[in-house]
């Protein structure tokens, strides 16, 4: 079994607008292709004889240690896969013993997740335009237990498949979200209409780099930047002092055309150097993926659509299938690469 065989379960199991929500890309799908079709470019070059026998996989993200280079990255909507949501994501992530990555769009609160795992949680960040509601969360989000703060800059959505089928988030759903991140004045007595069009303004799409600076200002968590491709944007991010940047272009779910994830990862390791870690996102779907982007420089990856995948098909049970199914291929990769550690993993071990 593997990733690709999930999402046939995952079909099976979602209504076909719910399966295209998550699994389609914008406008002609380029980048949500090359997402893929770079991985498999990329060619690994493992050396003989290195007399490796067994594999730790264990590696460490802001001086966190956890289990595996792969985390969960955060997933809007999760309950419109399975009744449990992000609580059975949380779960599953607590047994894998890797950091989850908490949609501000989950569906699910930060309390709620909070009480369902103990395990490392990052707080993935869409911002308020009302600031002191943005204040109010960062706040929930510390005193909850959460150990960072990731930023996600690259906004707007334009997906085919989405206007073809005429999705909408469900009104429940919708008024849970924005409940859950602070909008008291929202409530099942509006209209959808009504609540469809606070939530079209309620966010604040014209972010500059200033913010990070004032939120720098009210926390003392790490914070991380996600949708960076440039190098003169990750230049920035850490002259800001940002803790870390992901490397990602929304799974090709926003602008289409953008290069894929790990074609821009060399690069923007290059200019980061030491200074912040860097992750990426996007396309991951075997061990050797992960072996890849790990040789191009990355402290570890994300993955997103596999696991909205997992939890679709089977639940609590399904995310841990997956994750699982990624530990085998990368400590195999790892084995037959010579690795015996994730430090062992080298540049040389590729070619591009």
């Amino acid at each position: 079994m593997n990733v690709e065989d999930v999402t046939a379960l995952a079909k099976e199991a979602l209504p076909r607008a719910t399966f295209d929500y998550i699994s389609t890309g914008s406008a002609d799908e380029i980048t949500l292709r090359e997402n893929i079709a770079a991985f498999r470019r990329i060619r690994v070059l493992p050396p003989l004889l290195k007399g490796v026998s067994k594999v730790d996989l264990s590696t460490t993200v802001l001086k966190q240690r956890i289990s595996l280079p792969i985390m969960l990255a955060p997933v809007a909507a999760q309950r419109m896969y399975h009744p449990q949501g992000a609580l059975a994501v949380a779960r599953a992530a607590v047994a894998a013993g890797t950091v989850f990555g908490v949609s501000s769009s989950a569906t699910n609160s930060v309390e709620e997740i909070a009480a369902a795992s103990r395990g490392p949680k990052w707080f993935q960040l869409y911002v308020p335009k009302d600031r002191a509601v943005t204040r109010q969360l960062v706040q929930r989000v510390e005193r909850t237990g959460f150990k960072a703060i990731i930023v996600t800059v690259d906004l707007g959505e334009w997906k085919d498949a989405d206007r073809r089928n005429r999705f909408a988030l469900p009104k429940e759903m919708l008024v849970k979200h924005l409940r859950d991140v602070g909008f008291d004045q929202v409530s099942n007595k509006m209209s959808y209409q009504e609540v469809f069009a606070f939530n079209e303004r309620a966010w604040d799409i014209s972010l500059s780099w200033e913010f990070f600076e004032w939120l720098r200002s009210i926390t003392k968590l790490p914070l991380l930047i996600k949708g960076v491709l440039r190098q003169q944007d990750a230049e920035k991010a850490v002259s800001l002092g940002l803790d870390g940047i992901v490397v990602s272009n929304h799974g090709g779910r926003r602008l289409d055309g953008m290069p894929a994830s790990i074609d821009r990862l060399s690069d923007i390791v290059e200019v980061v150097g030491d200074r912040a870690e860097v992750y990426m996102d996007g396309g991951v779907r075997r061990g050797t993926d992960v072996l890849k982007a790990l040789a191009l420089g990355a402290r570890a990856v994300l993955i997103g659509r596999p696991y909205a995948w997992g939890l679709a098909a089977n639940g609590e049970a399904g995310v841990r299938k997956v994750i699982e199914l990624l530990r085998e291929e990368t400590l195999n990769a790892m084995l037959t690469s010579g690795c015996a550690k994730v430090a062992d993993i080298e540049r040389s071990l590729i070619m591009t």
